[in-house]
């Protein structure tokens, strides 16, 4: 494929993810909050029934279902307005509707897809590694905004993931099956050595066990030796980030800080730039 048709199909394909990532980021916490009062409900022995004449019934919930709508007036988003990026600009970013103003993560999110996809297309070309860098990629950006939002990761998206990378490692891929194990296993048990650790000292809980599954998921992906990197970088990403969202976006300084979107970033950089790091790293330290 030449290489202007395989960066534009490339583009255009991850900024309709993109969109899609919007959605999921959005509904998924949602989906799961129902799940756990329907599952609360059942624990309790109250019929659904009686809740729903009670509360009234809430409408269908799901990643397809019900049609994207306006928060504000509740104007249901016409295929025309639901473009990636162009119907954002073209409305000036209000709604047709009430003119209310729309979220600038929308836009920001498929613009995001779309880069990071384009960065792992040129870094790894074309061939099924790079889609599967790419699927992971878009997990991640799902995964660390629900995180920023809602101090989440959902096992939906970080399990499937986690298996995905030891069953990738099957198949030819940058690591042997065994170095895939190890690193799922001691991804999980460095973080929550730390996290027990902590606890125990201060009796207060510094992390999710979300986070032990992302390194893990890390692990699996690009084995044992890149775990410290990604632990080192995203110590680095969340002194950088965190100073900046509390110096420019207002951030509280008291307000817990999700610690996903940092494993995310640094386990990213490390898939895609992890050997040479580690290799600049002993050549100018001089043990290599």
């Amino acid at each position: 494929m030449e290489p202007i048709l395989a960066y534009t199909v490339v583009g255009l394909i991850s900024i309709c993810v993109g969109s899609f990532l919007n959605v999921v980021i959005h509904r998924l916490p949602l989906m799961m909050e129902r799940a756990w009062k329907e599952e609360c409900r059942e624990l309790l022995s109250e019929s659904s029934d009686q809740e729903g004449h009670d509360h009234g019934a809430e409408p269908a919930l799901n990643l397809a279902t019900p049609r994207s709508f306006c928060p504000h007036c509740g104007r249901q988003i016409s295929a025309m307005e639901n473009i990636p990026l162009l119907s954002y600009l073209f409305l000036r970013g209000k709604c047709r509707g009430c003119r209310a103003p729309i979220s600038l993560r929308y836009p920001t999110v498929e613009l995001l897809t779309m880069v990071l996809s384009l960065v792992v297309y040129w870094h790894f070309g074309w061939g099924w590694q790079t889609l599967a860098i790419l699927a992971v990629t878009w997990a991640l950006i799902a995964l660390s905004l629900i995180d920023y939002d809602h101090q989440l990761l959902p096992d939906a998206i970080v399990l499937p993931f986690l298996w995905l990378g030891l069953v990738v490692s099957l198949f030819d891929w940058s690591i042997a099956p065994s170095d895939a194990i190890l690193g799922a296993v001691l991804g999980y048990m460095s973080l929550w050595t730390i996290f027990q650790l902590f606890r125990l000292t201060t009796g207060k809980e510094g992390m999710g066990y979300g986070d032990f599954k992302l390194l893990a998921l890390f692990g699996a992906w690009g084995g044992a030796a890149n775990l410290i990197q990604i632990m080192l970088l995203s110590s680095l990403v969340g002194a950088v980030l965190g100073a900046a969202l509390i110096g420019f976006a207002g951030r509280e300084r008291g307000k817990p800080m999700p610690f996903g979107p940092f494993i995310a970033i640094a386990g990213w950089v490390s898939l895609l730039w992890g050997g040479k790091i580690n290799e600049a790293y002993l050549q100018y330290s001089g043990l290599g």
